[in-house]
């Protein structure tokens, strides 16, 4: 699999979550329609607008093993200017990340990439994942096109 290790410092992200389950799979059936909702309602399309070349992320975050589920947050890098529609504010410390090109139509081109990172290469790396948050990283284009183009954003540690 082709990635880079990219250093990036702590940022702040601005937009809203739900908690999904991870048994079974769940997760890779609740986001999407998490996103289909947003799309629907008008959410992303006031997100959007405030995107910058970072685009719109998709973050995994407060996971519990434990009780097998987790938050998904649709968000933006925090914007200088105050928004004008609720959202929650999240930190995403500084780390170290590989970063995973994704190219093809939403969401299964980004859910076979994810099966991917997971049982082959962590497994043939040498590199553990750091904890905290997991980006996805939509940037601009048609995300239904064969050639859309996302990234996946995983913290590690050697």
């Amino acid at each position: 699999m082709d990635y880079r290790i990219v250093e990036k410092e702590e940022f702040k992200v601005v937009g809203k979550s739900i908690q999904v389950s991870t048994l079974d799979g769940q997760n890779f059936k609740e986001i999407p329609e998490f996103w289909d909702e947003c799309n629907q309602n008008g959410f992303c399309d006031r997100l959007y607008t405030h995107a910058n070349e970072f685009g719109v992320l998709g973050i995994c975050i407060d996971y519990e093993e434990d009780k097998d589920k987790m938050k998904y947050m649709i968000a933006v890098n925090k914007p200088e200017a105050e928004l004008e529609f609720e959202v929650e504010e999240r930190k995403i410390p500084a780390n170290s990340w590989a970063v995973f090109e994704v190219v093809g139509p939403m969401p299964d081109a980004i859910q076979k990439v994810w099966q991917r990172i997971y049982s082959e290469w962590f497994p043939s790396t040498g590199y553990e994942h750091a904890g905290g948050p997991e980006l996805e990283v939509y940037l601009p284009g048609n995300p239904e096109a064969e050639d859309y183009r996302s990234e996946i954003w995983i913290p590690i540690k050697k």
